[in-house]
């Protein structure tokens, strides 16, 4: 569970400016990056951010007070935050969004003056995690390096700026997938494996400690392990820092947490799920790697368990396949096509099937999920929250839970545990939606 810092969290205003570094300045981080800024020119609007467009409800139905989450809570305004990041290709925002091919030509123009001047810079990198891709624009040395250097980035970014503070976001690669070892069991052991270069440290990880270690809030969009270790949330107890991971929750998996909570509610049986998806840009071909794709299988495969609980249904859900693929098809770009076929069962067992082909577009729906967790993370810094945020399971395909607890993956319950949880934090009713009449305090 979330971790405060006082019984009942304050939140502290949103002074000066707000940094957000984004290790890995691909096709995600590019959209988010010129999507920002073309909502602070009037270009655009943030669709698909709750941080800028959504609403909540506070109060009793009959009080009719919705108003938007950025004018309930403090968050930080889009107008004084700050952008940076580290790649391994040497590339300005500007030439990689034009290389991922994401937006349109006619937007990046406007953008340029902009973009051009946001540079990456030298990431930690080790081939042996990410084996399709390389790049020139890399750290030397091991692991204490990387991590001295990502430290000594984050002081200079935050002091070139004149930032009051800063979170991480992490935007890059899938990982080759890694077994936890006693080399991230303790924070301890961790350390003396970055003195050692011990080869087990993935790169994800080193940016989460130097995060960490500066003081900074770390979110993890990718399914590497990450802060998700013994050690890291160590750490982040240790310097009482929010943590959230892990993996963008955007086409796909997105469609099957609002889909299978559907079929549990009308207790509707399900014999088979079968997924597949083909995707064209740099994450469709690292994760062409097996290893890789094993990172990523292991995060898609666990939503329908949790929803479905068939230990608890096991004529409805006991016996279910449960199939996902993904497959590289550069023409396809970041227009990625997620088909699904779902055999499902009815009254007396009679048969049905539901087919589900969505053509969506990667970047565009990780974007606003990128902006949401900055604003949100920075914000629970302020209120005193450390360690695992729960309440933002809902922008992950793989929530982080605490031990012993398993993740919630449905999409509905997840929205209002974040919501609810905005109340709770500025003093507001929390909303069940009971709904009697006879209560005082109808919620």
């Amino acid at each position: 569970m979330t971790k405060m810092l006082r019984d009942k969290p304050a939140v502290d205003a949103p002074s000066g400016k707000l940094g957000i570094l984004l290790p890995g300045m691909g096709a995600v981080a590019t959209t988010f990056i010129a999507g920002v800024e073309a909502v602070r020119r009037g270009i655009s609007q943030p669709i698909g951010s709750m941080t800028q467009m959504g609403h909540i409800r506070l109060g009793k139905r009959t009080e009719n007070r919705q108003p938007l989450v950025k004018e309930f809570v403090p968050l930080q305004s889009l107008d004084s935050v700050v952008f940076g990041g580290w790649d391994i290709f040497e590339d300005d925002c500007l030439t990689a969004a034009r290389r991922a091919g994401v937006l349109e030509s006619s937007l990046l123009d406007k953008l340029s003056d902009f973009l051009g001047e946001i540079r990456p810079m030298k990431a930690a990198f080790d081939p042996e995690y990410v084996k399709r891709i390389s790049g020139p624009n890399v750290i030397p040395g091991g692991r204490r390096e990387w991590a001295n250097q990502l430290r000594k980035d984050i002081r200079d970014f935050k002091a070139r700026h004149g930032l009051e503070r800063v979170v991480l976001v992490w935007c890059g690669s899938t990982e080759s997938y890694a077994e936890e070892t006693e080399i991230t069991a303790s924070l301890a052991a961790y350390e003396a494996g970055l003195d050692q270069n011990d080869p087990r440290i993935p790169p994800s990880s080193v940016y989460a400690y130097a995060a960490l270690m500066e003081g900074c809030p770390y979110a993890n969009g990718a399914p590497n392990a990450s802060v998700d270790t013994p050690a890291m949330l160590e750490l982040a107890d240790k310097m009482k820092l929010p943590v959230c991971g892990k993996d963008f929750k955007t086409g796909q998996t997105l469609m099957k947490t609002i889909i299978a909570p559907g079929l549990k509610a009308r207790l509707l049986g399900l014999q088979g799920w079968f997924s597949t998806n083909i995707l064209g840009n740099r994450d469709g071909e690292v994760l062409e790697d097996p290893g890789s794709f094993k990172s990523k299988e292991v995060t898609k495969l666990s939503v329908l368990d949790t929803i479905l609980q068939p230990d608890l249904y096991p004529t409805l859900y006991g016996n279910y396949f449960h199939s996902v693929k993904i497959n590289y098809y550069p023409p396809r770009g970041d227009n990625k096509e997620g088909w699904d076929n779902i055999d499902i069962t009815g009254w007396l067992g009679y048969p049905m099937q539901i087919k589900i082909d969505f053509l969506c577009r990667d970047s565009i729906l990780a974007a606003p999920l990128v902006l949401d967790l900055a604003l949100y993370l920075d914000f629970a810094k302020r209120a005193g929250f450390y360690g695992i945020q729960e309440w933002l399971s809902f922008y992950f395909k793989s929530p982080m839970a605490a031990a012993g607890l398993l993740p919630e993956h449905d999409l509905f319950i997840q929205q209002q545990k974040l919501k609810n949880t905005l109340r709770y934090v500025m003093g507001e009713q929390l909303i069940t939606h009971l709904g009697l009449d006879y209560y005082e305090d109808e919620v």
